[in-house]
């Protein structure tokens, strides 16, 4: 069983930064791989970015690579979502997850925390 808390989201600024955190419990967090999700308003849940157990292999979504980079300390127990150059497009509420399959696929995670809201706004 793992638990998962999100945190870091907030109002900022077109061209900010921000980074997220997912925080989890229990004993097994270092045996799963951990996404970040989005959903918009009116939109369905995307794919942002994965990160395997082990640190070394990572994946993002073509709208977001070269702005936000993933990874995670498992001594911490706690993975992140640095998010740079940011746009109103990437307005939602993020949610971090943890899995053991296809890392793209939503449907696939077996864990997710309750989110955190992100608006990029003037």
């Amino acid at each position: 069983q793992v638990q998962l808390v999100e945190s870091g989201g907030g109002l900022v600024q077109p061209g900010g930064s921000l980074r997220l955190s997912c925080a989890a419990s229990g004993r097994t967090f270092d045996s799963y791989a951990m996404g970040w999700f989005r959903q918009a308003p009116g939109k369905e849940r995307e794919f942002v970015a994965a990160i395997m157990w082990s640190g070394v292999t990572t994946l993002y979504a073509d709208s977001v690579k070269g702005r936000c980079t993933i990874s995670r300390d498992n001594a911490k127990k706690t993975v992140y979502l640095q998010m740079n150059s940011l746009k109103p497009e990437d307005t939602a509420v993020y949610y971090c997850a943890a899995g053991v399959r296809r890392l793209r696929v939503g449907a696939d995670y077996d864990y997710w925390g309750q989110g955190t809201q992100v608006t990029v706004s003037l």
